[in-house]
């Protein structure tokens, strides 16, 4: 691998690793299938196209974004608390009407952002390379929101919510709305989704319906193998290792698309199957160590 692609993988774990955050959210914190991503990034980095070339700040767009996937979330989860829909169904429900929200926004399956100013025009005044500086940048950007999460997650409602996903019928017991929780918790972890979703369509010039497509995959990914290489003792080992497990897939990923064995080498197609492989591996890995260390 060259050290442009290593830097790449790098930025992409860094962008993507927030996205993982979002899923670690639902999927360990408050135990809830939520499909509801892979809606919510491209909302993300559709309302931050849309903002941006309205001629508005790209930190504004960003918090706009946030908002948006928050919403998104929160209709997922009072789906599921109030209306009593299974909450994987109220995920997908909200998923495949997000795809024809998006459309919406943009005006058309997507929007070019070359040309429009950016999170990153700052830097471009630094008079180093752009591509040496954004994995720093976006490596302070996840630092500071795994810091925020970590940070919430030892407050009294993010206690609240631990305990929601753990025993949901001691917590209510104790006087707790479990419903607020869980709306609250699916939407805080969309409008991490979304935060990333508008990071990336600034950082890739462009936002695209279809972006999202294996968000969910890609985020449980993430999660698993970072769970499995870093460990998750902790609120605060298990949140870096979401980070670390999100660079390891993503340079995964860039070897295997880099690499050939014989005539026979991997394409981008061939994403979904090598992040297949990458999570059967990772969730065998401790049985087959428990089992050759007998």
């Amino acid at each position: 691998m060259t050290l442009y692609a290593f830097l790449g993988a790098l930025e992409q774990g860094f962008l993507y690793g927030i996205m993982a955050l979002g899923v670690y959210l639902t999927f360990r914190i408050l135990d809830f299938p939520d499909l509801t991503v892979d809606g919510s990034l491209p909302l993300g980095a559709s309302v931050s196209a849309v903002t941006i070339t309205a001629g508005y700040s790209p930190y504004l767009a960003l918090a706009l974004a946030s908002a948006a996937g928050f919403l998104a979330g929160a209709v997922t989860a009072i789906l599921n608390t109030k209306l009593k829909i299974l909450h994987l169904l109220a995920s997908i429900l909200t998923m495949i009407s997000l795809y024809s929200i998006n459309i919406r926004i943009m005006g058309g399956p997507n929007v070019a952002l070359l040309g429009t100013p950016s999170v990153l025009t700052d830097l471009e005044n630094l008079g180093l390379p752009l591509y040496q500086l954004t994995p720093v940048f976006f490596f302070v950007v996840a630092v500071l929101i795994t810091s925020g999460l970590i940070w919430f997650l030892h407050t009294e409602y993010g206690q609240a919510m631990l305990a929601t996903g753990d025993n949901r019928q001691m917590i209510t017991s104790l006087g707790v709305n479990t419903d607020n929780v869980i709306i609250f918790g699916v939407g805080l972890s969309n409008a991490l989704v979304a935060f990333s979703g508008a990071l990336i369509a600034q950082n890739q010039g462009a936002a695209d319906v279809n972006m999202g497509v294996g968000t969910i995959v890609a985020g449980l990914a993430s999660v698993i193998l970072g769970e499995t290489v870093f460990g998750k003792a902790t609120i605060a080992r298990a949140c870096i290792a979401v980070i670390v497990g999100s660079i390891l897939y993503r340079t995964a990923i860039a070897l295997a698309l880099g690499s050939r064995l014989g005539s026979f080498s991997f394409t981008p197609s061939d994403l979904n199957l090598i992040t297949a492989f990458l999570v059967i591996a990772a969730l065998t890995s401790p049985m087959l160590k428990r089992r050759f260390t007998r």
